[in-house]
């Protein structure tokens, strides 16, 4: 049962073609924070931004699997949600029993996360995991 002082659990996730000029725009135009950011040069493999207690989490659009999950930003894609839980095995087990479109198994990140990755019935993207970042704390 979360606590009234509990840390959000429900992260907006993006792609962009160019997420380190992104960053920068995101801090100057909305006041974002950015608490890590991790990456060669110009391609941003994760960042976290923070704004009061709450926080986004982005990268710069790939080709990859994830990329291949979420679209290309712009036009719909490029977006999903990411869902930090307790029990990572039990959120899949409902997930997979009431229907979701598992498109990534279970999977033991090198970071220390147990995560998965599906669809909802209308094609959304949801990873769900135990890496639960917190606006208030450093990375």
């Amino acid at each position: 049962m979360p606590t009234a002082t509990e840390a959000p659990r429900i992260y907006p996730a993006l792609r962009y073609r160019n997420a380190a000029q992104m960053i920068d725009w995101l801090r100057d135009a909305f006041g974002f924070e950015v608490r890590a950011r991790y990456g060669d040069g110009d391609i941003v493999h994760h960042a976290e931004l923070t704004f009061a207690s709450s926080m986004i989490m982005l990268g710069t659009a790939r080709d990859d699997d994830y990329g291949k999950m979420v679209g290309e930003p712009g036009g719909g894609g490029g977006k999903s949600i990411y869902v930090a839980v307790d029990d990572a095995d039990a959120a899949y087990a409902k997930a997979k029993k009431a229907g979701a479109k598992i498109i990534q198994a279970l999977v033991d990140r090198d970071y220390g996360s147990r995560e998965f990755i599906c669809l909802d019935p209308e094609g959304n993207v949801w990873s769900f995991g135990t890496y639960w970042p917190k606006a208030g704390e450093k990375a």
